[in-house]
């Protein structure tokens, strides 16, 4: 079977980490073209990728191209839908970075665009391709710790200098949009439950909404409390409490889920002996010591999503996933602004989320 012909749009900071190398030695796949209106990055990509690349400085160009089959999505945030809609209509598949758009009605487009062309649409939710979230997802459903009480989360980077698309919500910017969005899916991923009502405050340090604190209220009750910011450390993390333990991961540091039994026998030492026996056959254990910083389900996500190019088979996450993560930012954004707890039903179109 011949490889995927996959176009890259938008050589960043990201794809520069992790899609250009992941694409250009994927299984099953062929990276044979990028776009990026920086000349100098193009120019500097042409002493990395392989001679026959083809390079644009438009991305409409590169969809317009017939043989390009599949295209990643990886522009500034504003410009992901009309990419999107584009390359539907001109039958390529859509890997689509998230957020899917600026908001849920260029997002409806987008939903329509994918759903008439019959062709595979996945949103770059990778975080439920880390090994870390699997397993806690896995540990969740079989009540490792019982029933469930409480969750926080925690994803936040370090200061860095952002381009200035990324400094203000009009053009795609915030730390709703950037984060929080990854966490809002992981919420649907690991509980698989819907999340009813959100009541959210956020503060602008360095740029526009920066800085939120979230809790979300899952259809059953359950409640998440939820910190971002894009000027602290860099940590993404998850703790669940329950009614016979605690389960914890931090993606950056932590080799396996860790489970605290609510129980007098578990105690500090035991817990810290059983860490240092398990790790040495942990998995991630080599990632961490030889690739520090590196991000495995980038490769997971996009082999899946060429694996069902090939197969013609659902793609998960797809892009209603992409639509509901939105719906939720949105529901955040009103609530800081209003001072109130807004309900999901409020603002959610039941016709598209339920498809």
């Amino acid at each position: 079977m011949e490889p995927v012909k996959i176009g890259l749009l938008g050589c960043g900071r990201i794809a520069q980490l992790d899609h250009i190398n992941t694409l250009a030695k994927l299984n099953g796949a062929r990276l044979v073209a990028v776009a990026d209106t920086n000349p100098s990055v193009l120019k500097r990509l042409k002493g990395k990728l392989p001679s026959g690349t083809t390079f644009f400085e438009d991305y409409r160009e590169l969809i317009q191209t017939p043989e390009i089959e599949a295209v990643v999505v990886c522009l500034p945030n504003e410009l992901h839908a009309e990419a999107a809609v584009m390359a539907f209509k001109h039958r390529k598949h859509v890997y689509l970075e998230k957020p899917i758009a600026l908001n849920t009605y260029e997002a409806k487009d987008v939903v329509f665009a994918w759903k008439s062309s019959g062709l595979v649409g996945m949103i770059g939710f990778n975080l439920r391709f880390n090994p870390l979230y699997r397993k806690l997802k896995y540990h969740i459903a079989s009540e490792r710790v019982g029933r469930i009480l409480s969750v926080r989360s925690t994803f936040t980077s370090l200061p860095r200098a952002l381009p200035q698309w990324k400094k203000e919500r009009i053009s795609g910017g915030g730390v709703l949009l950037d984060l929080a969005s990854h966490h809002i899916d992981l919420l649907y991923f690991l509980f698989e439950r819907n999340i009813e009502r959100v009541n959210a405050h956020t503060t602008s340090y360095k740029s526009e909404d920066d800085t939120a604190t979230v809790e979300f209220t899952l259809e059953d009750g359950l409640r998440v409390q939820s910190f971002f910011s894009l000027y602290s450390i860099d940590e993404d993390s998850f703790e669940v409490f329950g009614t016979g333990g605690k389960m914890y991961i931090n993606r950056y540091l932590s080799l396996d889920v860790e489970i605290t039994d609510s129980t007098p026998k578990q105690t500090r030492l035991k817990k810290l002996l059983k860490g240092l026996m398990t790790a040495p056959k942990s998995p991630l254990l080599t990632d961490r010591v030889l690739f520090p910083g590196r991000e495995r389900s980038y490769e997971d996500a996009l082999f899946h999503f060429v694996k069902a190019i090939r197969e013609k088979h659902p793609v998960s996450p797809n892009l209603i996933d992409g639509y509901k993560s939105l719906v939720v930012v949105e529901a955040a954004e009103r609530s800081a602004r209003t001072g109130k707890e807004v309900h999901i039903s409020e603002v959610i179109d039941e016709d598209i989320a339920c498809k």
